[in-house]
């Protein structure tokens, strides 16, 4: 099943899949929402839901490595139903809280936030790998939006360690990416995940591949995949995507997230090797005003919606571009570590003016 999407009941390919044979399992099922999906009707009642995500679930643990993890993405309604069923096989980790508002529902909180989470196999054997995210910046001035205080001596060029609450990541909002399913999760977010818990090779398992993330976003890290999905016009949309796909989400010899041309998520242990990739400044205070920036620019970017339509016609564009480049930093640190501006940077201003006139 390695590097494949297979079709069918994932019950049945779970319980067909070896003991301890996968490295991660990463699942996003059916919220019982009466969503829209193609081939499965997202509306059972209660228990019988219940007691048919316990029947995953378990199977997910027995097929994940002693050094594995196992993550579950939904709304805190159904997750504190699996971290029962989790707390009986495997040993709690965290709670992440993904930022994603939705609209207000009448009569409650609006809801803000979906949680993912995460479990170890076994905690004493873990594989994890503590990951950085780039500092949060103003939308105009640039400046860090969080106060550090006397503290910016201590600031480390990237950002800081990812902490359990993620508000960094955003939902797919443009429809020009979004394929015909109802829940089609970013990219970068299943890559964040799999750099914090796995290495290159490793296999990761998503039993409800929909579309295709969790596949894309290995096969764009150098790991192996294992995609299960009910419906054929879902694994026809993530074969196509796939045949699309290098693995070449790295900077160097190092494995990263990449979203908008820019390094979203990154190990830790790589900065020592990652940070001659970027122009900083000398001085650690002034990462608070001046942005570190590549000094080689990748290229990777989101594939278009597919063009395989649900019912089956199509060819489907799925269109992937990658491309490294050189070019000039546009911050220049000079001696006393104050940055200026390139001549780029005003040519592309006179530009827009022109349009305008």
């Amino acid at each position: 099943m390695e590097n494949k999407i297979t079709q069918g009941d994932c019950l049945k390919l779970l319980k067909q899949t070896p003991d301890n044979s996968v490295d991660i399992t990463f699942a996003d099922p059916p919220f019982n929402l009466k969503k829209d999906y193609n081939s499965y009707k997202d509306s059972l009642k209660l228990q019988e839901y219940l007691n048919w995500c316990e029947e995953w679930i378990t199977e997910m643990v027995r097929i994940t490595k002693s050094t594995g993890s196992i993550f579950l993405h939904n709304i805190p309604k159904w997750l504190i139903y699996y971290a029962s069923f989790l707390n009986k096989q495997a040993d709690f980790k965290h709670w992440i809280s993904w930022d994603a508002p939705t609209a207000p529902m009448g009569k409650s909180l609006q809801p803000a936030h979906y949680g993912i989470l995460f479990y170890a196999k076994d905690a004493k054997q873990l594989k994890y790998y503590e990951i950085r995210c780039p500092h949060k910046r103003t939308r105009k001035e640039r400046i860090l939006a969080k106060d550090y205080g006397g503290k910016k001596f201590m600031l480390h060029p990237f950002g800081p360690l990812v902490s359990d609450v993620w508000t960094d990541i955003h939902r797919i909002k443009h429809n020009k990416f979004r394929d015909e399913h109802p829940c089609q999760l970013p990219i970068h977010l299943l890559e964040r995940i799999i750099l914090m818990s796995t290495d290159e090779g490793d296999i990761v398992l998503d039993p409800f591949n929909g579309t295709g993330t969790t596949a894309i976003a290995a096969k764009r890290l150098g790991r192996q995949f294992i995609g299960f999905d009910l419906d054929e016009q879902y694994v026809k949309i993530t074969q196509q995507k796939l045949e699309q796909e290098k693995s070449i989400s790295k900077i160097g010899d190092c494995w990263v997230s990449f979203y908008l041309d820019q390094v979203v998520t990154l190990r830790n242990d790589d900065w020592d090797y990652l940070k001659d990739f970027y122009s900083i400044p000398n001085i650690a205070q002034e990462i608070d005003t001046t942005q570190i920036v590549l000094k080689t620019k990748v290229r990777i970017q989101t594939p278009l919606k597919s063009l395989v339509t649900l019912n089956g016609n199509g060819n489907g564009n799925g269109y992937h571009d990658s491309q490294t480049t050189l070019f000039e930093p546009t911050v220049h640190y000079g001696l006393n570590g104050y940055k200026r501006k390139e001549a780029h940077f005003l040519q592309k201003k006179l530009d827009k003016e022109n349009q305008l006139i």
